[in-house]
């Protein structure tokens, strides 16, 4: 199950993604609005296991102390981006995500593909738990439904973006979903056709 909550002032997507019959779950970009979060949590009675940065920028990582807090969860980010985490006073590091890492939880297996341009270690996170059920991705802020990631920000790199989008992202199926930081959840067979940033 994948359950999006959008949270802050910016409207960041952080997502529940969870097994229901186990109820282990992951929390991907708590960017504010912990509360919201955590009843969430409570309510769908969720074990959390990992809670995921997609990248180190003060609306995907708002939440993170009061998240670890309460589930107890380790949290995870590319090492390129832990100077955001010091710079914005969030909770530290349990783990540092790597390119082709596989995460487990429940009957789920997500890889990390580290897809840098919106900061040094943004990623995104492929689902690969069944050959039927490997159609989707979470894009963080690397690629959105009719656009990028910015990258006028301390790390960004427009030429790395688009060399990450076009390696990494549209190397996958066509009918792969993506769901983004912010915004609608979109496709990739959509978005090489018309994005217009791409």
């Amino acid at each position: 199950m994948i359950q999006k909550l959008v949270v802050g002032e910016l409207e960041t997507n952080c997502y529940l993604f969870y097994d229901e019959k186990s109820k282990q779950g992951i929390v991907i970009d708590p960017g504010a609005d912990a509360d919201k979060i955590i009843d969430e949590i409570t309510c769908r009675k969720l074990v959390i296991v990992y809670i995921i940065n997609t990248h180190g920028h003060i609306d995907h990582i708002g939440a993170n102390a009061q998240l670890k807090k309460f589930t107890k969860a380790k949290l995870l980010i590319h090492k390129d981006d832990t100077p955001w985490l010091t710079f914005f006073s969030s909770a530290s590091a349990d783990a540092f995500l790597q390119e082709n890492q596989i995460l487990e939880f429940g009957p789920y297996r997500l890889k990390v593909l580290h897809t840098p341009g919106h900061t040094k270690g943004s990623i995104c996170l492929l689902n690969q738990t069944t050959v039927t059920d490997n159609n989707y991705i979470f894009t963080g802020d690397t690629l959105f439904c009719g656009g990028i990631g910015r990258t006028d920000l301390p790390g960004g790199d427009e030429k790395k973006i688009i060399e990450s989008i076009r390696n990494k992202l549209f190397t996958l199926p066509e009918e792969t979903i993506f769901y983004p930081g912010h915004g609608n959840e979109c496709n990739i067979g959509e978005e090489k056709k018309h994005n217009p940033f791409l």
